[in-house]
């Protein structure tokens, strides 16, 4: 069963939070708010924090901005993931991924459905890999990102969660670039 090894230090990871919105600033970043508030309690580090508007060259190229910063570990994006022609977050990120973690979209609507039933269908969260950073893209509600948050990524970001972590194998999730 998974739990936390007291024996191994916390060690801290620096997250990038991005916000999708047309229409939201700063100071109505709810959503944005909930995972800064989140991540900085748990001991993370905000490595930095925009917001942008829906439109997926923007969104791709902050990113890929951020993947290429080595002072970046993880990119969590919250807003556009819906169905409606706007919604292009996904595709964004689709985008920048090596690697798609196909599993946080199946584990964040099974989180979702005990909160909101069926209408966890609508939800199209998203987890990758580029260049050695983790994505994830997140819906636009602060109820969807402390769901994310508490459920999952501030499990899977603890090195010392068992049996298994995304920061354990940090390290090597470019280790395909070092091969001669």
């Amino acid at each position: 069963m998974a739990q936390i090894d007291d024996g191994k230090a916390f060690i801290p990871v620096r997250i990038a939070v991005l916000t999708v919105s047309d229409s939201r600033s700063l100071s109505e970043d709810r959503s944005g708010q909930v995972l800064v508030d989140r991540l900085e309690t748990a001991g993370h580090v905000l490595a930095d924090r925009k917001i942008l508007p829906d439109e997926r060259d923007q969104i791709a190229d902050q990113l890929r901005a951020w993947v290429a910063d080595p002072d970046v570990d993880v990119v969590i994006s919250t807003g556009g993931t819906g169905l409606t022609g706007r919604d292009v977050t996904v595709e964004a990120h689709r985008d920048v991924y090596e690697k798609e973690i196909d599993a946080f979209g199946t584990v964040f609507t099974i989180v979702s459905m005990q909160k909101i039933g069926t209408s966890a269908i609508q939800s199209r969260a998203t987890g990758g890999v580029a260049g050695g950073t983790y994505l994830f893209a997140l819906p636009g509600s602060p109820g969807a990102c402390k769901d994310a948050w508490d459920e999952i990524l501030v499990k899977q970001l603890d090195y010392r969660h068992r049996p298994c972590n995304f920061v354990e194998i940090m390290p090597r999730l470019d280790e395909h670039l070092r091969r001669k």
